[in-house]
């Protein structure tokens, strides 16, 4: 149905006249009564009496009427459910427990009038489809390689360096310390079994084994975060990595235990990545927030791997 010839009955409906409906729509009196006439056509029914006084509403033309008002409120909403800053911003988060969740938590409690829709996408090769489709506004990632990685028209920058914890159960020769060094889990078996192979945080977990002599086993099937834990709350000798702002819940009985990584700590480079032609206006609230909130993850040295570049080109 043309909405235009829908706006123009309305108009005429409202104003009476013909002449003051096209006033209204700043068009022609004939534009006017070529867009009725055409509505009529389509209907197959008379909208209005024409009389030298004005137009009168038929029987027919009243009925119509507020379903030609809901169908012109109906055109608002759509229009309004895309325009940039009426629209809610949609963020990938990764995992709603990962660190990135937080990060869009706290910019949710410093701008609560922000509408937010947040999405949980695979890989970065995924989210940079997605945030150049137009599909998602922005996604956290760590962008590896950003030469390579990044399309023309995206852009990037670190956000949020999470220092790299390591968690073991109650009986692991590590539980009772406070902190470690990386170098001192060589030879320790590191199990994570949620890396999958060609993701960007494969490439953060084979540089930080690289940089460190250390060994981390892939196999076996990931079951999820809960199995996991239960595997290493039991386990003497299995210890797994987890991002210090990754949240976890565990029955009190594991007796798990979170130990910092020192001398370096080893962070992970939390970027968010857009669309630079993006003119959704809580896009740059975000961004801007970002930047003034980031600080140093951790005082004393850290280690990211050499591609995770402050900010990408």
């Amino acid at each position: 149905m043309d909405l235009d010839a829908v706006r123009a009955f309305v108009a005429v409906a409202d104003a009476g006249r013909f002449q003051d409906a096209a006033a209204e729509l700043s068009i022609t009196q004939q534009g006017v009564s070529k867009r009725v006439a055409t509505l009529e056509k389509a209907l197959a029914v008379r909208l209005f009496t024409r009389a030298a006084r004005g137009a009168t509403l038929t029987i027919d033309g009243q009925a119509f009427l507020p379903h030609a008002r809901e169908l012109l409120r109906a055109e608002e909403r759509a229009v309004a459910s895309v325009r940039p800053g009426r629209r809610a911003l949609r963020v990938d988060v990764i995992g709603r427990r990962l660190a990135p969740a937080g990060l869009l938590r706290d910019f949710h409690r410093a701008h609560p009038g922000i509408e937010l829709d947040v999405v949980t996408l695979f890989d970065a090769d995924a989210a940079v489809d997605a945030v150049r489709s137009g599909t998602i506004d922005a996604s956290f990632r760590a962008v590896t390689m950003p030469g390579r990685h990044l399309p023309d028209g995206i852009g990037a920058v670190r956000v949020s360096d999470e220092p790299i914890q390591v968690l073991t159960g109650p009986s692991h020769e590590f539980a009772a310390a406070r902190s470690i060094a990386p170098a001192r889990l060589a030879g320790h078996r590191i199990w994570m079994p949620g890396i999958v192979p060609g993701t960007e945080w494969a490439a953060y977990y084979d540089d930080l084994a690289a940089a460190f002599g250390l060994t981390i086993e892939i196999t076996g099937p990931d079951f999820g975060t809960e199995p996991l834990l239960d595997t290493i709350a039991d386990s003497r000798s299995l210890a797994t990595f987890v991002g210090e702002r990754t949240r976890l819940v565990w029955p009190a009985d594991h007796g798990l235990r979170r130990v910092d990584l020192r001398d370096p700590t080893p962070v992970y480079p939390h970027s968010l990545i857009w669309r630079r032609d993006n003119p959704h206006p809580a896009l740059a609230v975000l961004r801007d927030h970002l930047r003034s909130g980031r600080s140093a993850a951790h005082d004393g040295e850290v280690w990211t791997p050499s591609w995770a570049a402050d900010e990408a080109p």
